[in-house]
């Protein structure tokens, strides 16, 4: 997963390009190194703020709520909502949002993605699923998504604030997954799935979620006893911009030693 956020965080902040089809198939790992790449770059754009896109697009369980909306002005937070169907998709050995068409997807999106919210005079956001200024998914029942709200349905697709959805008791995560989900992963997903773009963590804030600091120890390694696959090689076009404070979390201590190294020696 690490190394699906840090190609997009690449792709998206580096050279501006919304890969736009997100799935397990269009990621290569080699089995021996457990290296990954990201393939098949047909559907991929730059996104130009403004300017009208194709809202059919992605493979249908990976699509944004968004696209499933109609919405033809949308950012690289589909991709992130993608990933956030690979990772659950690993969790769960199949998809999460195995809908037939579009309604049929968005009744398994707010049926298996968490709980209700009430709608408050506050925005957007609910009282359960609430993302914190750290990030941070603020619930504490696992109850992410739900019936979106109105001001939701807005950042979506402002044509479709009068839509009324269906009321469908949601699914905790536990029952979700079926299995006790360490509190980082869920979290990681919460960050994921939230139903406004804008809320969705980017793919960079990602790759520094404490999910993946047991890959950031310098004693962890494959399940077959070899080293890791070069994590945390980035260039300094990754890292342009970024707060210091920022790549000490995302770049552990031995990997900016090696890194500096590499660059000495280069």
């Amino acid at each position: 997963m690490l190394m699906i956020c840090r190609a997009l965080a690449y792709l998206h902040n580096c050279i501006g390009i919304c890969h736009r089809d997100i799935k397990p198939q269009n990621l290569l790992v080699n089995p021996h190194t457990h290296q990954l790449k990201l393939c098949d770059f047909g559907s991929a754009k730059v996104l130009v703020k403004g300017e009208p896109n194709v809202s059919y697009i992605c493979s249908r369980y990976y699509r944004a709520p968004e696209l499933i909306f109609g919405a033809t002005e949308y950012t690289t937070a589909i991709d992130i909502w993608s990933t956030g169907c690979v990772m659950a998709e690993l969790l769960l050995g199949q998809p999460l949002f195995p809908g037939e068409s579009g309604v049929d997807q968005l009744v398994e999106i707010i049926k298996d993605v968490g709980g209700g919210r009430k709608e408050n005079s506050g925005g957007g956001e609910g009282e359960e699923g609430k993302v914190s200024r750290a990030g941070k998914c603020e619930s504490n029942t696992g109850k992410v998504l739900g019936t979106p709200t109105r001001e939701e349905i807005k950042c979506m697709n402002p044509n479709y604030t009068e839509f009324k959805f269906p009321q469908i008791k949601p699914h905790p995560w536990h029952k979700v997954f079926q299995k006790r989900l360490p509190p980082e992963a869920v979290d990681l997903i919460c960050r994921f799935f939230q139903y406004s773009p804008n809320l969705r963590c980017t793919a960079l804030e990602a790759c520094i979620h404490s999910f993946f600091d047991e890959l950031r120890d310098p004693n962890t390694r494959l399940p077959n006893g070899r080293p890791l696959p070069p994590l945390f090689n980035f260039k300094p076009q990754e890292l342009s911009g970024i707060p210091p404070d920022m790549v000490n979390h995302l770049i552990p201590e031995h990997a900016r030693r090696q890194n500096l190294f590499m660059a000495l020696n280069s």
